[in-house]
């Protein structure tokens, strides 16, 4: 196996800059993965011109409606990613493996026959959480009242305006020491995101509600979904969302939006609603934070969940099936 990358960190292995494909695949029995998550012209022009099996392994790209208002290059980057699902798929390649089936729709809507998709949840690092120390230092002390987690990226697609909505209810209608935590950064490109965001927790009074970790650690991270109250997703889109197996492996119990991928993920491991009403959410805190026996059986379920279809041994008995159609 080679790698191709126009940058890589914490790779073992050679990573070869990607114009090199060309040089490496001599024979229509070799296979060529692409890792599809953003824009790439370069990339649509080597993948129609190889000669080998061809994999499309897509992440999906946010649709760009998410970041408007917000950040024009955002907008920008996400229509031309988007536009190339078209390209791609009329390419005919042996084999479009989603995260989801979600993320399958996309292809199969743009017409590539359902039976070249398959579905492949990511690898990801939850044994390393698993095994990690914890680090509290920086977790909020909120005294036995409701914490609420969230963990991702601060984006629009995210729901933090929501969130924080939510967060004012529970203070108001469980307990005044209600706190938000979350671990997640900020892209600049996003900085009137964040300026909202802001915004809102001052209007909402919630200045010292709220705790915001941009660099935690697996120590932290920990510690963080050790202390929660539950896990809130309110996302508008993901196409998998590692952050659920995280709280599953973990268990953290999860309350989420019922978009996109969630409830593929999710299952019946977590609360989800077809709304991200506010007040809904903080019933749902309010709910967990008084029933001990919904808590421990979420935790149960999320266990099970992630030992039957998310640890590593699972992925890749399902990647050796997937690709001995290769074989």
């Amino acid at each position: 196996m080679t790698t191709f990358a126009w940058s890589a960190e914490g790779v073992d292995e050679p990573v070869h800059d990607p114009a090199m494909v060309i040089d490496w695949v001599h024979s229509p029995d070799d296979v060529l993965v692409y890792h599809y998550c953003t824009g790439a012209d370069a990339i649509v022009d080597l993948f129609r011109r190889v000669k080998a099996r061809r994999v499309v392994r897509y992440h999906n790209i946010t649709p760009p409606g998410f970041f408007r208002g917000w950040s024009k290059g955002y907008v920008d980057a996400c229509e031309a990613g988007r536009a190339q699902i078209a390209r791609f798929a009329r390419m005919n390649c042996d084999l479009y493996l989603g995260d989801s089936s979600y993320n399958n729709e996309d292809f199969i809507t743009a017409g590539v026959d359902p039976r070249r998709c398959e579905t492949l949840p990511p690898f990801h690092a939850c044994e390393e959480l698993l095994a990690s120390a914890v680090d509290d230092r920086r977790i909020p002390r909120v005294g036995g009242a409701p914490l609420l987690l969230m963990v991702g990226r601060i984006a629009p697609n995210k729901g933090y305006l929501e969130l924080v909505d939510a967060l004012s209810v529970c203070r108001q209608a469980i307990d005044p020491a209600s706190h938000l935590l979350v671990f997640g950064k900020l892209d600049q490109n996003l900085a009137a995101y964040g300026r909202a965001l802001h915004a809102r927790i001052d209007e909402r009074g919630l200045r010292h509600n709220v705790t915001i970790i941009g660099d935690a650690g697996d120590k932290e991270l920990r510690a963080g979904f050790a202390a929660a109250t539950a896990l809130v997703l309110p996302s508008a889109h993901e196409g998998f969302c590692v952050p659920v197996i995280e709280a599953m492996a973990l268990g953290t119990p999860i309350i989420a939006y019922a978009s996109s991928a969630i409830p593929e993920t999710l299952g019946d491991a977590g609360l989800s609603w077809e709304s991200r009403d506010p007040a809904l959410i903080a019933a749902s805190v309010g709910r967990l934070h008084a029933d001990a026996e919904l808590r421990a059986r979420l935790r149960e379920r999320g266990r099970e969940r992630y030992a039957a279809r998310f640890a590593p041994a699972v992925l890749e008995r399902e990647l050796i099936r997937i690709f001995g159609r290769f074989a």
